[in-house]
């Protein structure tokens, strides 16, 4: 069993760590006390002692104007470790988040991201880090963007583990099965979950980590969630009662643990002792799986699972509508057409930015930043061309499918391949030659074995690579669609690998296009065909997959089968196309989807409808808002697409202002926020202050490190209706008290809103705080009804 050490940010404070002091350069100004932290560490049993540089990146010491020490922290960060860990210690390299966003959520570039890792990693490499590690990390695009860096800096294993809430999805909504599938892929050589809660939460994160790698997985929860005991907070879990928890981390073969938030070399003392009476149990060998993710769903595709629709409908070949939007800079069809596919049963949405005389590599930038904002389902990224898949691969939040690689161009080929292990992605190998279109079956495994074993020597895995058996229209040859069938059998037979083709090719050029491919989807399901690409909407095309789920033994008790024939046997009315709803229910519409364009267009259409500007607002805006936040609630619907409704909604507001220049102001109230004294973490307030502006609210942001003299000064010169106190860091509770209770005293007019990381309803409670809100929805829910409540009296 190999242990992690514990806190270094609560060790720290405990040893005289100012509140809003930066505890990176500590490391300089007084490696003394950073020495024995390490040294207490190691004596207390810890095999790899992490250094104090959570925060050492430049765009976090950007926070204390020190961005430019990054090397000179670095250095002495690895050598406080090895000076106070000992000669037998490993050291790991920390690595923090930078408290941003990655666009499209953030405004944060993922170039900007990766250079950002790219610096403190390599510092922390030739300062002699024996390894490094990512904690602490919620976004998985900043996570991914993090371990490509580091791997691009050196050569030295990389851990990486995600901070999961209680709900055990991160807060943008990726579940631990999805992060590990990616970072697995991606090359990681330890997978884990750190921070946020205790050991009771992260026992089930664990599990589903277990199950879904090989890879050593390590565990740091903190020690329970603070609490406010006599005017002190302090974390509930002693050393005994943490480590109470090892017997189940034992029996699931857990391969690291540390501590995190509140833990002590007492606890890590705690930990070895409990693991030397439990050893771990071995863990259960995981078969290797295909599969694909988005950030916040995983798709498997091969044998073992039923098949997978892949929608084939956002390409602009032979789509003239689609095209012409295209080529003027509008995506509203795109994503009309991503959200009727994932409405329909797609499981993964092939992407295709193939129109003459626009930027490819732009476009697909635009469709798979929208989309992943908006569809949950896995991308396949349509392009052999290696600078359009390299531009999706940025920003695409998960592990894509790349369509495709042949044998017809290998310099593309191998371009392709170096992205798809550089970014964890899956490739799709289609049997084409230079100069020879391969006809039979058996020219075809020919020259799959040769892509797949080129794609092997580039460093993918067997599991990265999916087989395309070529289809040919069936009208060009009579043995064209038997030739195919015969493909997917062989390599079924000679690869074992997972198989997906172009179905809809088999019928190019004749009539009644969707019965033939229909009856050849159903021809190549019984030869082993996995994910083909169709058109999900097709009724033939959807029977053939509820038919093929039940015969092939996907579908226990013909459960979906029979839900599916009794629903044909008593059709209900179908419902109606949104283009064919009132105005008011378009715009709604439109705001659930995030679609700004289009709920920005529609707001004239429902004003010229002869409905009032409040009604509009009211029935219209906020009732989609108010849907979209129960969807939130409900585990339905995740950050990203909220992000996107609360835009959609703000355009509309825009666009009614624009025509109504004389009605009164839209917005509902005033909002100061900021960050609570000593506390420099912004991201959940930068998620609120988004939120909140995006549903009308008048938003003034203070930043980070906020005095609650500033709260109070800035409240009485903007009448504010509402002021929101954020805290992540522990040490800065006592602040959040001082700054509730001095805005009470002084603006006793204005409602206080309280969240963060750190905060409870429990805590808020105790310091007299009237508002807890849990996340942003919660801001704008409880913001709206005290608005309401004053406006009703």
């Amino acid at each position: 069993m190999i242990l992690f050490d514990g806190g270094m940010g609560t060790m720290l404070q405990k040893a005289g760590l100012p509140t809003g002091g930066c505890p990176d350069y500590y490391n300089i100004s007084h490696p003394e006390i950073v020495q024995s932290i390490h040294k207490a560490y190691a004596e207390a049993g810890a095999h790899y002692i992490t250094t104090n540089t959570f925060g050492s990146s430049p765009i976090k010491l950007s926070d204390y104007d020190l961005q430019d020490k990054v090397e000179e922290i670095a250095e002495a960060a690895v050598a406080n470790a090895r000076k106070g860990g000992g000669r037998n210690i490993e050291v790991a390299g920390d690595m923090g988040p930078t408290g941003e966003f990655i666009a499209p959520i953030g405004d944060l570039s993922f170039d900007e991201a990766c250079e950002n890792y790219y610096r403190l990693a390599r510092a922390l490499a030739n300062a002699g880090a024996d390894a490094l590690i990512i904690e602490t990390i919620i976004d998985i695009q900043e996570m991914k963007a993090a371990l490509i860096a580091a791997k691009a800096a050196s050569h030295l294993p990389v851990f990486c583990t995600m901070t999961y809430a209680e709900d055990g999805r991160t807060i943008p909504g990726t579940d631990p099965i999805t992060a590990t599938v990616l970072l697995d892929a991606l090359g990681a050589d330890a997978i884990g979950a750190n921070c946020s809660v205790g050991p009771d939460k992260l026992i089930s994160v664990a599990e589903k980590i277990i199950s879904s790698t090989s890879k050593p997985v390590l565990i740091q929860p903190n020690a329970g969630m603070p609490i406010l005991e006599n005017g002190e907070t302090r974390f509930p879990l002693g050393p005994e009662e943490f480590a109470s928890y090892v017997p189940e981390y034992a029996a699931l073969g857990i391969d690291i643990m540390g501590g995190c938030c509140g833990t002590t070399p007492g606890h890590i003392r705690a930990l070895k002792e409990a693991f030397e009476r439990n050893p771990k149990a071995d863990k259960k060998p995981v078969k290797p799986f295909t599969a694909l993710t988005s950030r916040a769903k995983t798709v498997f595709i091969g044998d073992d699972y039923g098949p997978v629709k892949i929608g084939e409908r956002i390409n602009p070949t032979g789509r003239k509508k689609m095209r012409e939007d295209l080529q003027r800079g509008s995506f509203v069809s795109i994503k009309k057409e991503g959200l009727a596919e994932v409405s329909a049963g797609a499981d993964v949405l092939d992407i295709n930015m193939g129109a003459p005389g626009i930027d490819q590599a732009k476009a697909m930038v635009t469709a798979v930043s929208q989309l992943s904002m908006l569809c949950p389902v896995p991308f396949s990224i349509d392009s052999t061309d290696p600078k359009v898949v390299e531009a999706a691969l940025k920003v695409y939040p998960g592990r894509p499918l790349i369509n495709s690689i042949n044998g017809a161009d290998l310099e593309a080929a191998d371009r392709i391949l170096d992205l798809a292990k550089k970014y964890g992605a899956a490739v799709l190998c289609l049997p084409l030659e230079k100069g020879n279109l391969p006809k039979t079956a058996d020219e075809r495994i020919r020259v799959a074995r040769g892509l797949i074993e080129r794609a092997l020597a580039h460093g993918l895995r067997k599991e990265d690579i999916l087989l395309d058996p070529l289809v040919l229209t069936i009208g060009s040859s009579d043995t064209g669609a038997r030739e195919t069938l015969r493909t997917i059998s062989l390599y079924k037979k000679e690869f074992g690998l997972a198989c997906v083709m172009g179905t809809s090719n088999v019928s190019f050029g004749l009539p009644s296009r969707p019965r033939i491919n229909a009856a050849f989807l159903t021809m190549a399901f019984a030869c082993g065909m996995n994910a083909p690409i169709i058109n999900p909407l097709d009724q033939g095309i959807q029977d053939a997959f509820i038919n093929a789920k039940l015969l092939l033994g996907f579908d226990p008790g013909a459960m979906n089968f029979i839900k599916a024939a009794s629903a044909a046997a008593e059709p209900v009315p179908r419902k109606k196309e949104v283009s064919s709803l009132p105005p008011l229910d378009q715009l709604k519409e439109a705001v659930k989807s995030g679609d700004k364009e289009e709920a920005s267009g529609l707001v004239k259409a429902v004003l010229d409808s002869g409905i009032s500007s409040e009604i509009l607002i009211k029935e219209g805006l906020t009732k989609a808002m108010t849907e979209i936040g129960d969807g939130y609630g409900a585990g339905k619907v995740y950050l990203p697409q909220v992000m996107m409704a609360a835009e959609a909604m703000q355009a509309a507001f825009r666009e009614i202002k624009k025509l109504l220049p004389d009605m009164k102001s839209a917005a509902k109230g005033t909002l100061v926020i900021g960050t609570v004294k000593g506390d420099i973490h912004d991201l959940g307030k930068n998620i609120v202050s988004a939120l909140m502006e995006n549903s009308g609210y008048k938003v003034i942001d203070l930043g980070k490190d906020v005095e609650p003299e500033v709260f109070i000064k800035t409240v009485k010169e903007q009448k504010a209706d509402l002021v929101g106190l954020c805290s992540l860091m522990t040490t800065t509770l006592p602040e959040l008290e001082e700054t509730v209770r001095q805005l009470k005293e002084l603006t006793p007019e204005t409602d206080i809103l309280v969240g963060g990381a750190v905060v409870t309803q429990d805590y808020a409670n105790k310091i007299g705080a009237p508002h807890y809100c849990k996340d942003g929805i919660a801001s704008v829910r409880i913001a709206n009804e005290i608005i309401e409540k004053r406006k009703n009296g």
